[in-house]
């Protein structure tokens, strides 16, 4: 049996119709504007050719891990297409937050007060990036930060869920770990320690941009690895549980 076989030939095609209509339910309480304009925008068919996809690359940088009392402090991220990182899409911003930064933080992500102090605020960032994300596919490592944040940055700003197509390539290297019966330890999941096995450089980890593009990079590795054949790639086979 394949691993894409055993991935799922078409992914999670009920999760996907699913989430389109938690998407269109939503558009329908959500005020004109930036949010019902990502939520109405249309979302990739799954039996889609995967090098057709515009997959956005993304990676936050957050003051802790819960989304009820901390806050995204800098965003990265660049698109995918045709089994092509697009290095002239990449974005990275700090945004302005109106508290301090926890010191155990700032050593992780190296955002300094004055840094933060320099960006603009969320209300003015979450546009743009809905734009950015509008129609396309999230790709993150570890979805439920990425997920969790946004989500409850839009419904505080906009009173409206985040909903997108997730690939998440934890789960991508957890199944391929399944599938060739590897045992499986929380730390060999992260991010920088799954790059290795790939033969991927080694970058500075806890900056956004450079951490979406360290997750672009093994998402590559783990789909050559899952369907060696990119013609016969399909978006359905690596989409995250929604």
């Amino acid at each position: 049996m394949s691993a894409t076989t055993s991935l799922g030939r078409w992914g999670r095609l009920s999760s996907l119709f699913s989430l389109a209509g938690k998407r269109r339910r939503a558009a329908t309480h959500a005020a004109s504007g930036p949010m019902r304009d990502f939520l109405l925008s249309a979302t990739p068919d799954p039996r889609m050719p995967l090098r057709e996809i515009d997959i956005v690359s993304l990676d936050l940088e957050t003051t802790g891990l819960n989304p009820r009392r901390d806050v995204i402090l800098s965003y990265g991220l660049l698109t995918l297409r045709d089994d092509t990182i697009e290095l002239g899409s990449a974005r990275h911003e700090i945004v302005r937050i109106s508290r301090q930064i926890p010191e155990a933080s700032a050593i992780i992500h190296g955002i300094t007060d004055d840094q933060a102090a320099s960006g603009r605020p969320l209300e003015e960032v979450l546009p743009e990036l809905l734009e950015q994300l509008a129609g396309k596919v999230m790709l993150v490592h570890f979805a439920r930060v990425e997920q969790h944040f946004l989500d409850a940055a839009c419904r505080h700003l906009y009173n409206a869920p985040f909903l997108i197509p997730t690939i998440d390539t934890l789960l991508l290297a957890e199944r391929l770990f399944s599938l060739r019966n590897h045992s499986i330890q929380p730390a060999d999941l992260r991010l920088f320690n799954l790059r290795p096995r790939y033969n991927l450089p080694r970058y500075q980890a806890h900056n956004a941009l450079s951490d979406a593009l360290a997750t672009a990079e093994l998402f590559l590795a783990l789909a050559a690895e899952i369907q060696p054949n990119p013609d016969k790639r399909r978006l359905g086979s690596f989409l995250a549980n929604h």
